[in-house]
């Protein structure tokens, strides 16, 4: 008896955590908002540039190559060359991307009860530095850099994890520290490949280091949306979980969840995202820190909405870094600028208004 009413508590407090008293109807609303926010941004992404195309072009070219009653061939060549081989997989690749850190910042935040973790928290950005590095250094070993820093920033959580296991069981904070001693060890070693690359290679390293959409493909594209997409379902039907597990491991015990194998199955997700996010892109700050609180403070911490309104908000937000990164200057600003730039003064907001609630 006394068990039963403990679960009908918890399930009470988690169902009432809400903040504002948003109804489910009006956060549904909201969401399809954001969607239509998403939309707009893409498309108004896809006229802005150092060559102006009106929406109607856009649309026009979009459709004859989609179309199978239309003839690409039959539009102008440079229209479809910029639009259809260049901004629309930068913008789907944008997109991609923000959703992928914004879920993960939103998943490893209520997984570790924390809300200053972010997604390079294990080491995935550390890793993924050191493989793309590896990869530009010594082209004839690692042919392709993306491989590479995919490999390293899943060797680099996976060390981690090995580091934190102790008796069958991984602590959160144990594995947190793993994850800081782990992604140093990487940074000592990206920093000892920077000084002994010649310039050609620094160049290139620093390049990827600063994150950007420069080199988007169709491929980049058909790659990381099928794995993204796949883990964000996972992630998002895990959303229920992760309230519970935001209560704490007792609570989620009391209501027969197993807090340890829940919580390594939405890291493995979180972190594969982050990984084939990192190792397409390079390091872009902010978006896995940013995104995640700017959701809570719309719709409150139910992570059924967190997690969808996060993965629009980050996607929202690369393509408005993206496309001030290559219109602002006549040459293209890497958009991991950008966010450090837009992102700073949103920690300051955050420490200055909410640093006592921060801090616990």
């Amino acid at each position: 008896m006394f068990e039963t009413l403990k679960r009908i508590n918890i399930l009470e407090r988690i169902t009432n955590q809400d903040v504002k008293g948003f109804s489910d109807m009006r956060k549904y609303l909201i969401l399809c908002i954001l969607f239509a926010v998403l939309g707009l941004a893409a498309a108004i992404a896809m006229v802005l540039g150092a060559y102006n195309i009106s929406f109607v072009d856009v649309y026009a070219t979009i459709i004859a190559n989609l179309s199978p009653f239309q003839d690409a061939s039959s539009i102008n060549k440079l229209h479809n060359t910029i639009i259809w081989n260049i901004r629309l997989p930068r913008v789907l690749l944008a997109i991609i991307v923000g959703a992928a850190l914004a879920t993960s910042g939103a998943v490893f935040q209520g997984c570790f009860r924390n809300p200053l973790v972010e997604p390079y928290i294990l080491g995935v950005s550390s890793g993924a530095a050191f493989g793309a590095a590896l990869g530009i250094v010594y082209p004839h070993i690692f042919q392709s850099i993306q491989i590479s820093a995919f490999i390293f920033a899943s060797l680099a959580v996976m060390a981690a994890y090995t580091l934190a296991r102790t008796r069958g069981q991984t602590p959160i904070i144990t594995l947190i520290l793993g994850g800081v001693i782990i992604g140093s060890i990487f940074s000592a070693l990206v920093s000892l490949l920077k000084y002994t690359a010649n310039d050609s290679s620094l160049r290139e390293i620093v390049f990827w280091l600063m994150g950007g959409f420069y080199y988007a493909t169709w491929n980049d594209v058909v790659i990381t949306a099928p794995i993204v997409g796949l883990s964000f379902l996972v992630l998002w039907m895990y959303g229920w979980k992760l309230n519970i597990l935001s209560m704490g491991d007792e609570e989620a015990r009391a209501l027969g969840i197993n807090p340890e194998k829940s919580k390594m199955i939405v890291v493995a997700l979180a972190t594969l995202v982050t990984a084939v996010a990192v190792s397409t892109v390079g390091i872009i700050a902010w978006v896995g820190l940013m995104m995640p609180h700017a959701t809570r403070m719309i719709l409150g911490p139910d992570h059924r909405f967190v997690i969808p309104s996060a993965a629009m908000l980050g996607g929202i937000y690369l393509i408005v870094c993206d496309t001030l990164a290559r219109t602002l200057t006549t040459s293209e600003i890497p958009v991991g600028i950008i966010t450090s730039i837009l992102g700073a003064p949103y920690l300051c907001y955050l420490l200055r208004n909410k640093g006592r609630s921060l801090l616990g």
